[in-house]
C-alpha cells in the first residue's frame, strides 16, 4: 500500500511541486497550507509530514508540539528556510525525524522521505534485541518498547536518538566517527551532515541529564559510550 503524505506550507508554489513529485513517486498526498489545516486534515492513516516552520496562524515548531503531545507517532520532515544550530536543536527538541533546509533540490527531499519512512517501518536493528531490558546502574532501555528509563523516570527520545544511543550502546568503547553514524543510522541515500550529527548528539546528551558525560567525543575522530560514567 502507498505510503500517505501530508504537506503543510503555505507557500503554493512549494505546494504544487512537492505534490507533483511526491505522486510521481507513487505517494498519496495531501496538502495543507496551515498549520490549523493540516491538525484538522491530519489522522492516522499518515505516514509521513512535510512541515514548514514559518506560516501564518500557528508556527510549524507549535504543530509539531501539538502532534507529539497527542501521543500521535506520525514521523516530521521540517522544510524551513530557517538553518542555524539553535533552529536545528529546536527542530528536533519538539520531535522533528528530520530537517532540510530551503532551497532544497526534490532529489534530496524524495531521499530524505525514503530513509525515515525505511527507519520507521523497519524499527530499530540490533543484536541485543533477545535481550528485552538492558539495566546499566539506574539506565535502563527497553527494546520492546523502544524506552529510555532513568532513576525511574522515563527519557523522551526522537527514533533517530534511540537508534543513534543503541548504536553506541552496542558497542561500549568504540569510537564511531560522523560518517560512521551518518552511514548507520540515515543510510547512504540521504544528504546528511556532520553538523546534524552533532545537533542530535547535543539533544541526547541534554535528555540524559547527569549521565550525559556518558556519551564523550574524542576530538577529530568521533563519539563513543562509556559506560564507567554512569
Amino acid at each position: 500500500m502507498a505510503n500517505k503524505i501530508l504537506i503543510v506550507d503555505d507557500d503554493v508554489s512549494i505546494c504544487e511541486i512537492l505534490e507533483f513529485n511526491l505522486k510521481s513517486e507513487g505517494y498519496i498526498v495531501e496538502i495543507a497550507h496551515s498549520a490549523e489545516e493540516a491538525l484538522e486534515q491530519l489522522t492516522p492513516d499518515f505516514n509521513l509530514i512535510l512541515l514548514d516552520i514559518m506560516m501564518g496562524g500557528m508556527s510549524g515548531y507549535k504543530m509539531a508540539e501539538k502532534v507529539k503531545a497527542s501521543k500521535n507517532r506520525t514521523p516530521i520532515i521540517f522544510l524551513t528556510a530557517k538553518d542555524t544550530e539553535n533552529d536545528m536543536l529546536t527542530g528536533f527538541s519538539v520531535g522533528a525525524d528530520d530537517y532540510i533546509s530551503k532551497p532544497f533540490s526534490i532529489k534530496e527531499v524524495l531521499a530524505r522521505i525514503k530513509a525515515v519512512l525505511a527507519r520507521i517501518n523497519q524499527g530499530s536493528k540490533s543484536s541485543l534485541t533477545n535481550t528485552q531490558i538492558l539495566e546499566l546502574n539506574d539506565f535502563i532501555i527497553n527494546f520492546d518498547t523502544k524506552q529510555l528509563s532513568i532513576k525511574g523516570n522515563k527519557i523522551s527520545l526522537t527514533k533517530t536518538e534511540f537508534d543513534i544511543l543503541l548504536k553506541l550502546i552496542e558497542n561500549p568503547n568504540k569510537i564511531f566517527s560522523r560518517q560512521e553514524i551518518i552511514d548507520s543510522i540515515w543510510g547512504d541515500e540521504v544528504y546528511i551532515t556532520e553538523r546534524t550529527v552533532d545537533v542530535h548528539i547535543t539533544r541526547l546528551r541534554k535528555k540524559l541529564g547527569d549521565y550525559a558525560s556518558a556519551i564523550t567525543n574524542r576530538s577529530g575522530f568521533g563519539y563513543r559510550f562509556d559506560s564507567n560514567n554512569l
